[in-house]
């Protein structure tokens, strides 16, 4: 049976932080660096109170709205965070809870980084030819936020907070076509929040800083970025190589690329590698970061605002874990 996206939106928390704030704490930085650079001029920051579940209920409010769909269809909930509510109950059964959503609706959480929007495809796929659901509501909502050391100046200028909601149904916009998916748990450590979960529950109090000045802890975020950036430069190529064969079509035959927002160097770094023309590839990150599963929703979403998601569109998604997963979608529109 073949599986389509239907409809995307996304939410951004209200709260902002823009490189002029940021430079305030970080005056070794400067503005036109960051922008320069890092390609992001703002990102958007999860209140104090607000979950990765707050922001997840509101994209799908967004998408149920701004898409007239009725939410007694969704038969299914899959969430990708890495920063869930609770370590139970799943958030997803939360969120069900929260959408107003039948009861015979299934929901599971997955945990999933940068890569997770694809996988999350690659599930809903699976659930609709299996014919277990006909119409699956795909989030994926992240808070690093809360996981960055206020110091961290590299973290904190690169991500921010968002949801994003995707309905993937039998029919739609745009066909889910065959997947290339990889993992290589040997670069776990190279990001990672250690606190929290069952190996190390507690915090450590064991910060330092490294040559940089950069804050180092087992209680936050740590990213080692140069071993991130040499794990991409390896895993990309190959990945998008593979989902070409899997797909039986040539690079050229690709309209669009849409790879996981992560930075603009690494971005245009892997664009020139892969030897993919500018024009065919979409950068959506100066006003919202890298919002980590949700920046390949959001950018599809916008790319479909200004009309460029037609024919065939390929997705990359990579990071944490390490994983990655790509796939190629074939637009109707």
């Amino acid at each position: 049976m073949k599986t389509y996206i239907k409809a995307i939106s996304y939410y951004l928390p209200e709260q902002i932080m823009t490189n002029e704030e940021l430079v305030k704490d970080f005056p070794e930085w400067t503005i036109e660096k960051v922008a320069s650079k890092i390609g992001i001029a703002e990102r958007h920051i999860a209140g104090e109170t607000e979950t990765s579940a707050d922001l997840a209920t509101k994209a799908a409010e967004k998408l149920f709205t701004e898409h007239d769909i009725d939410r007694s269809t969704i038969d299914f909930v899959l969430f990708c965070t890495q920063s869930p509510d609770y370590f139970l109950p799943t958030s997803a059964c939360l969120i069900q809870n929260q959408l107003g959503l039948l009861t015979s609706c299934g929901a599971l959480d997955f945990n999933l980084g940068c890569s997770g929007f694809v996988y999350g495809l690659s599930l809903a796929k699976g659930l609709i030819a299996g014919g277990i659901a006909k119409n699956v509501l795909l989030l994926t909502a992240e808070t690093y936020s809360k996981h960055i050391h206020p110091k961290d100046k590299g973290n904190r200028t690169i991500f921010g907070d968002a949801a994003s909601a995707t309905l993937v149904s039998t029919e739609g916009f745009a066909s889910i076509e065959n997947f290339s998916l990889g993992t290589d748990g040997r670069g776990a450590e190279n990001l990672i929040v250690k606190k929290g979960g069952m190996r190390q529950p507690e915090a450590v109090n064991d910060l330092s800083f490294d040559e940089g000045m950069n804050p180092v802890s087992s209680d936050y975020l740590f990213m080692n970025g140069s071993e991130i950036f040499n794990f991409t430069l390896e895993a990309v190529p190959v990945m998008v190589e593979d989902t070409l064969i899997k797909n039986s079509i040539l690079k050229e035959e690709i309209d669009l690329f849409v790879f996981h927002q992560a930075n603009k160097y690494m971005m245009n770094f892997l664009r020139k590698k892969i030897k993919i023309e500018e024009e065919k590839f979409y950068y959506y990150l100066e006003n919202v970061g890298n919002t980590v599963s949700s920046t390949i929703p959001i950018a599809l979403y916008e790319a479909q605002q200004e009309g460029r998601l037609k024919g065939n569109i390929l997705i990359a998604g990579f990071g944490v874990g390490y994983s990655w997963g790509a796939t190629v979608l074939k637009s109707s529109l």
